[in-house]
This record gives C-alpha cells, sequence and structure tokens, in this order.
C-alpha cells in the first residue's frame, strides 16, 4: 500500500501554518478561465474538479457491488477530499502521485482555499451503523461546492448554517442505507436551495450482473420524477457527457438547475 499523507482534524480551525506550508504543494496548472470549475464524474460520487489552479478530487471508490462496472479512479489531483472510509469507500491505492488528503472535519486553511468538513451520521441510525460521513464545502475559483459524500441524516439547524446556500450540490438520492433516498434528496434541496444540484450515487450500469443484495440502490428515475412534481420550475438536464464547465456569470441567478452526468462506460 502506498504512504499517503492523510491530515486529520476534528476541532474548529486548522493552523494558518499548515496552509502556507501545503502552498507549495499546488501543481501548477494551465491558466483556467476566470470563475470557472471544470466537474467530471468519474462515477457513484466520484467527482475531479479543477479550476483556479487546483485539482480537488472526491471520494475515490473500490470498484465492487454497485461500483463494479466503473474504472478504478485513478485521476492525477492535488487534494483528495473523503467523506467515510469503509471498504468500498475512501480508496485511495490507486491513485498516482502524493496528493494531500482530508478526512476527518473541521476547518481547513489551505491557501488559498478555505476548506470545510462537516460532520453528520452516514445512517439513519444515528451513525451506530456506518459511522460517519463528511460533507465537503470549500470554494474554488468563485464558486462554492457542497460535496454531501453519503449523507443519510437529515440536515440538522446547526449544519445548515454550515452549509449555508451552494452554488453547485453534489447529492446521493439513491437510497439504500447510507445515502439520501428520493423524497430525502428533494427535502435536501428545498432546505439548502443550491443553484445547481448534480445527482450521485444512483444504481447504473455499473451494477449490471450484481446482486440486488449488493446494490440497494435504486435508478435516478424516481428522484428525476419527484423532481418534476415537487420542484416544477427547477431545470432538470440530462447531459450526454461526463463533465461540465460551470462559471459563476452562468450559473441560474434565481431557481434551480438539475445536471445528470453520463458516465462514459
Amino acid at each position: 500500500m502506498k504512504r499517503r499523507q492523510l491530515v486529520r482534524y476534528a476541532g474548529a480551525t486548522f493552523l494558518a501554518t499548515f496552509g502556507l506550508g501545503l502552498t507549495s504543494h499546488w501543481q501548477k496548472l494551465p491558466a483556467q478561465t476566470s470563475g470557472s470549475v471544470m466537474l467530471q464524474w468519474l462515477g457513484h460520487s466520484a467527482f475531479l474538479f479543477t479550476g483556479g489552479g487546483q485539482r480537488i478530487l472526491v471520494n475515490p471508490f473500490r470498484p465492487v457491488g454497485c461500483t463494479a462496472g466503473y474504472r478504478p479512479v485513478q485521476a492525477a489531483a492535488d487534494l483528495v477530499l473523503i467523506s467515510s472510509r469503509l471498504f468500498d469507500e475512501g480508496w485511495v491505492d490507486d491513485l498516482p502521485g502524493n496528493p494531500r488528503l482530508l478526512a476527518e472535519p473541521g476547518i481547513y486553511e489551505l491557501d488559498p482555499l478555505r476548506i470545510q468538513g462537516i460532520l453528520t451520521d452516514h445512517d439513519r441510525e444515528g451513525g451506530r451503523r456506518f459511522g460517519n460521513n463528511v460533507i465537503w464545502r470549500w470554494n474554488q475559483a468563485g464558486i462554492t461546492i457542497v460535496h454531501m459524500g453519503g449523507a443519510a441524516a437529515p440536515i440538522s439547524v446547526e449544519e445548515q448554517i454550515l452549509i449555508g446556500r451552494p452554488d453547485v450540490l453534489l447529492l446521493p438520492v439513491g437510497g439504500g442505507p447510507k445515502a439520501y433516498n428520493a423524497q430525502e434528496a428533494v427535502g435536501v434541496m428545498q432546505v439548502l436551495n443550491p443553484k445547481l444540484v448534480i445527482p450521485t450515487q444512483y444504481q447504473t450500469a455499473a451494477a449490471e450482473g450484481v446482486a440486488a443484495a449488493e446494490c440497494p440502490l435504486a435508478p435516478i428515475d424516481e428522484f428525476l420524477s419527484l423532481v418534476q412534481q415537487t420542484l416544477p420550475a427547477a431545470q432538470v438536464s440530462q447531459g450526454t457527457g461526463d463533465a461540465l464547465t460551470v462559471r459563476t456569470n452562468t450559473l441560474p441567478a434565481t431557481g434551480m438547475k438539475v445536471q445528470v452526468f453520463r458516465y462514459r462506460f
């Protein structure tokens, strides 16, 4: 197993000196369009965010069960954010290079980024079954991004205040014991009122041939149908690719948009 730098912190504020030390770790990338971030879906809840001179990878996984048909996540990144570490979650052995890893809640000052990890339950049983989940919130190239990870518990008032209103919300929608189902996901949308919602953690062709007990997730159809019934003003777009460039000047000024990606099997 590769040795990786795992930063663990459960307090309120991380030392600014660590942020200064990380500055030299960022690799210089080609100049990005001002106020834009490219999102690439790597399957399940794994995404690569490229913009503002940084590459941030969230939730790489081990292909098994619901993710058996996805390719292993091998994206080069400067920073990796992990919401939970179970058998199939938070898998970093296949990653190239030596990116920094954050896996615990807290506030991290990583110049030029300020990243906040918000602790929630990874199940509907107070975390007794699957432990904790970390919701990640950060601003990249002027765009506020919130990745809910594998959240399953309702959002408390305190968590709602910490999360705020996201520009981009990555939201689990497929249900099962470790993620919001369609009804819960739509409820979160109503509470947080994001500008752009990207559904995650639902059943796809990656689970073909996998026993139902090994993949309890539902397809995305139930979620999309419920969005159209409950939030008729929301714009739903089902794209043909696995990547999208989000710009500050093209985010909805009012209302909400739901963008569905297509994995390139």
